[in-house]
């Protein structure tokens, strides 16, 4: 496979390079720090993002929502399928 893109730096505005399947827990970050989130089943999604803030927001199945993540807390979280795109 050729990657004509390869010898470019990935900005926040490129599109991801890779997928973290995401696992919610309330007491472990992330391995890495995701771009967006993307959920197969639509719901609300209790995040800590890399600045620090807390909420829940709400990711409709298929879209991405594009918030820098560190945590995706189990408590509060009911939507399923939760990817994050790197």
């Amino acid at each position: 496979m050729s990657d004509r893109f390869q010898s470019y730096v990935s900005g926040l505005e490129s599109p991801a390079t890779d997928l973290l399947e995401i696992f919610p827990s309330d007491d472990s970050d992330l391995p890495h720090a995701v771009r967006a989130l993307s959920v197969a089943q639509s719901g609300s999604v209790r995040v800590e993002t890399v600045g620090g803030s807390v909420a829940s927001v709400f990711v409709a199945a298929g879209a991405v929502m594009p918030v820098r993540v560190r945590r995706v807390f189990a408590t509060g979280t009911d939507a399923l399928g939760i990817t994050g795109l790197i």
